[in-house]
């Protein structure tokens, strides 16, 4: 390959061929029987070619780099080029002058043969950390007085006693108000004959709170309640058998069934199934974890949970007609304040009217109606209370108080939490506290001192 003349040259001068690539003899310097001068700013011999006598730098990782394959080795260059430890050598930036052609060297040799991959040096890897220790389990502290013993059952599972009676009881209104609207509906849609058909069969539905099945679909979808994993089960039956042996009560009668929370707390539902949340069945002591089933078997054993639920279902298309009437009314309301005031308070006339005619008309229906939820909540409060008795009775008043304490210790730094940012809780008003269906803790430690006070 020849290079093209300088334009501005006035005759040309000689062609230098290019550099030798390896594996060809370098040709000799036009016009000179000396060796080609050295290459400026080295004085020590040049590294060879791959191929040559010499070995060349190791590559990081291997103990002697493979040869070019098929490749004979090129002659040194004579005098010999400078060495530059673990690098090619770099051409000067500006070649020698010739007169009237400059000549152009190419970037570096290029070999005809392929190369060995280069294998970059590998940097030390970080000593891996090390994984955290898994969390303590939850000290199993229970007293087992009944492993492996035989287990006296008693002859009364399970009852209603006065709170159960008296949620019963006040649910009577609603039940007659679910009633009327249930046979409105039926008799004017369907007819007389179908219509009593509907009103029977809504009648025997309440027996679908005692059917299996039915309890635990309930507990899955409306109570988001599932079956414990394997090991969740392992932990939580013995603790469970312990508990129903003191009690009598034969174990599986009851379903149980793990709640994802990071809540202290457990739920009787239905007539069978008793739930746990993840917390109290990982993070508190076995006896913790005891007198908190003990308090929701005390609900069962009450009957508690079923009256509960019992009455809940047939209030219900009462609850949904009332809702709907206040939906009618809230939407007259604004429909009306669009037009005027006068409009507007015509229509809150009207509604103060229905509302008196109906408590005259009907004030056995009403009043009990309005008086509900304030004595729901009341049998709520005293049903607490009966069945922290129940797991003091079976001999867990210290553990119960224990978690009662929790539960105080937890509002107490929630308190002090938003006194902190500047912040006051609102605490319940006189009404408000009507509605509660738990008595504060206070109350539940109250009731707990003639037990602590004997060692049971």
């Amino acid at each position: 390959m020849s290079y093209p003349p300088d334009p501005a040259a006035q005759e040309p001068g000689p062609v230098y061929p290019d550099p030798p690539y390896p594996g060809t003899p370098a040709p000799p310097y036009p016009g000179s029987a000396v060796p080609a001068p050295p290459y400026p700013g080295s004085a020590v011999p040049s590294p060879p070619y791959p191929g040559s006598a010499a070995s060349a730098p190791p590559y990081p990782g291997s103990a002697a780099p493979p040869p070019y394959p098929e490749t004979p080795a090129p002659p040194s260059y004579p005098g010999g080029a400078p060495q530059y430890p673990g690098a090619a050598p770099s051409y000067p930036a500006a070649p020698p002058a010739h007169p009237g052609v400059t000549p152009t060297y190419p970037s570096g040799p290029q070999p005809t043969a392929t190369a060995p991959p280069y294998i970059p040096p590998q940097t030390p890897q970080a000593a891996p950390t090390p994984a955290a220790p898994p969390e303590a389990p939850a000290p199993d502290d229970l007293d087992y007085r009944h492993a492996g013993s035989r287990i006296h059952v008693a002859a009364h599972q399970r009852g209603a006693d006065a709170t159960a009676i008296g949620q019963l009881a006040v649910q009577v209104p609603g039940f007659l108000v679910s009633l009327a609207v249930v046979a409105s509906f039926a008799v004017g849609i369907l007819g007389t004959a179908m219509g009593w058909l509907v009103i029977l069969a809504w009648l025997a539905s309440g027996a679908l709170v005692f059917h299996r099945p039915t309890e635990l679909a309930f507990a899955r979808h409306v109570m988001k309640l599932r079956a414990p994993l394997a090991e969740e089960r392992a932990r939580l039956e013995p603790v469970w058998r312990e508990v129903t042996a003191r009690a009598g009560i034969e174990a599986h009668t009851y379903e149980l069934m793990v709640e994802n929370s990071t809540d202290l707390n457990a739920v009787a539902a239905a007539g069978h199934v008793v739930g746990v949340t993840t917390y109290a069945l990982n993070e508190i002591p076995s006896s913790n974890l005891a007198a908190v089933l003990a308090h929701e078997l005390g609900h069962h054993t009450g009957g508690h949970a079923w009256t509960g639920l019992l009455g809940y279902w047939y209030s219900l298309p009462g609850r949904i007609a009332w809702a709907f009437m206040r939906g009618i009314a809230r939407i007259a309301i604004r429909v009306a304040s669009v037009f005027s005031l006068a409009a507007t308070g015509m229509v809150y006339l009207f509604i103060g009217m229905f509302v008196i005619g109906g408590f005259v008309a009907a004030w056995y229906i009403t009043v009990p109606l309005v008086a509900a939820p304030y004595l729901l909540a009341y049998v709520g409060r005293q049903g607490e209370l009966r069945a922290d008795r129940q797991a003091a009775d079976l001999g867990f008043a210290p553990h119960l108080a224990q978690v009662l304490h929790h539960f105080q210790a937890q509002e107490d730094a929630v308190k002090a939490q938003a006194a902190a940012q500047g912040r006051q809780l609102k605490e319940p008003g006189g009404l408000a506290k009507l509605l509660t269906t738990h008595p504060d803790n206070y109350t539940r430690l109250q009731a707990l001192e003639p037990y602590l006070q004997l060692g049971r």
